[in-house]
């Protein structure tokens, strides 16, 4: 039986979707924080329900990464390449989850309610205080730059996969299946 040389149809459907998401995110956060007034509020409208569905999404995007797996890496790869791939690849993760949680934490530490829809709004996973507000408010922003950083290193990587090395890493996310001779072996 021959390895699988792409990730599944839900992998890479969460994968893109998120992608899209996640950098929606960043964008709405970095114009949240320079802005004022009613586009402030209209921004934070965005920001919190989208970091919650971010939240869910990527639990669902590790349950189906443990159940059905990737394909495996090129053999030509480095040993020290397989092992930064692979870190990243848990970075990003931890941050899909690390940065929504603290955001929310956050959010109950200052008392602000985290609504999702009128008249949906989450519980608080932390009692109010002032002095953890202001903690994970600066945390959140290291996180979201951290998050920032991991996801240029990772566009970099897909980058030179797809268009220097032609090893089918990058086709593997694709949506268009590639063509034998870029197939990963």
């Amino acid at each position: 039986m021959s390895e699988r040389k792409y990730f599944s149809p839900l992998a890479r459907g969460l994968h893109w979707a998120m992608a899209l998401m996640i950098l929606a995110m960043l964008f709405i956060g970095v114009a949240m924080v320079a802005s004022t007034g009613p586009a402030y509020h209209r921004l934070v409208g965005l920001h919190r329900p989208l970091g919650i569905a971010i939240l869910a999404l990527a639990f669902l995007r590790l349950v189906n990464r443990v159940a059905s797996g990737a394909p495996p890496l090129p053999t030509t790869l480095p040993q020290g390449i397989r092992i930064l791939a692979g870190s990243s690849q848990v970075a990003l993760y931890l941050l899909m989850i690390a940065l929504p949680l603290v955001g929310w934490a956050m959010l109950s530490a200052g008392d602000y309610p985290v609504s999702m829809t009128s008249g949906v709004t989450l519980p608080p996973i932390v009692s109010p205080d002032p002095a953890l507000y202001a903690s994970l408010r600066g945390l959140h922003t290291w996180l979201a730059l951290g998050l920032f950083g991991v996801i240029l290193a990772h566009i970099t990587g897909a980058l030179v996969h797809g268009l220097l090395l032609r090893d089918g890493v990058f086709q593997a996310m694709l949506w268009r299946r590639p063509q034998a001779s870029t197939r990963i072996e």
